[in-house]
């Protein structure tokens, strides 16, 4: 059973950070890409950033150069930094995983994390 189990999430001023993890239950290598989304009340589920199993990453323009995905291989674990942070950053961040190929494909999601952004 894959799990992604995500954490750091909570309250922080505009202009401030936090780091978001998410743990896997099997190493990370087995994975083709990682993902973060969020998903603001009212709205749908977008794509914040990327790293690829080569270690590629990609990120929504909302986000760039504010925002870092990283990966520590060692602990099964993929971050995301968030700096620089403001009101419309608020919303449930969800880590995401997919594996296989073809008809083995599988996507795997955490549970969520609150990020809230608010004086």
């Amino acid at each position: 059973q894959v799990q992604l189990v995500e954490s750091g999430g909570g309250l922080v001023q505009p202009g401030g950070s936090l780091r978001l993890s998410c743990a896997a239950s099997l190493s990370i290598f087995n994975f083709n890409a990682m993902y973060w989304f969020r998903q603001a009340p009212g709205k749908q589920r977008e794509l914040v950033a990327t790293m690829t199993s080569s270690g590629s990453t990609f990120y929504a323009d909302s986000v760039k150069g504010r925002f870092t995905i990283s990966r520590d291989n060692a602990k099964n674990t993929v971050y995301l930094q968030m700096n620089a942070l403001k009101p419309e950053d608020t919303a449930v961040y969800y880590c995401k995983g997919n594996k296989g190929y073809g008809a083995s494909w599988s996507d795997y999601w955490g549970q969520g994390t609150q990020v809230t952004v608010s004086s």
